[in-house]
């Protein structure tokens, strides 16, 4: 040939190779692939061991999770008859106080004013340590019941 390359087969590091990629004979090419292809017996059976390890995890798994679904479910409505129990009592003990509150008032009889306030407010100070220091305001009504206000 012209080019400088000759049908002998290329030499590289003294071995003779010849110029193909790969097996020449089409049958031993796809027997070459299928030994690289095919893994090893270990790795084959940890590969199906870990499937039905999984399998068995996914299956457990949502056992639980519909175990935790139909006991939380049981818990909300629990919670909503509770709820529901707990809004009726309330309703219940409004209603009581709020009629005891308006028969209370309707006894507008006259001069009966400042016993109504001397029931809602404390006049005793040693009661409540915590709550704001009201004595002057407990100072102002006592005097304002002594002399009262001339209209």
């Amino acid at each position: 040939m012209l080019d400088g390359f000759d049908d002998e087969p290329a030499t590289v590091n003294g071995d003779m190779f010849q110029e193909s990629n790969g097996p020449t004979d089409n049958y031993a090419a796809i027997a070459q692939v299928d030994i690289q292809r095919q893994e090893p017996e270990s790795l084959r059976k940890w590969r199906e061991e870990q499937k039905t390890r999984l399998e068995a995890l996914d299956s457990a798994s949502k056992a639980a999770e519909a175990e935790w679904r139909e006991k939380a479910k049981k818990e909300l409505e629990d919670w909503h008859v509770h709820q529901n129990e707990q809004m009726e009592k309330n309703k219940a003990n409004n209603r009581a106080s709020e009629e005891a509150f308006l028969a209370e008032t309707d006894g507008d009889s006259p001069g009966s004013e400042w016993e109504r306030v001397a029931r809602l407010c404390d006049f005793n100070p040693k009661t409540n340590k915590q709550a704001k220091d009201v004595s002057r305001m407990r100072s102002v009504l006592i005097s304002l019941k002594q002399t009262p206000l001339v209209r």
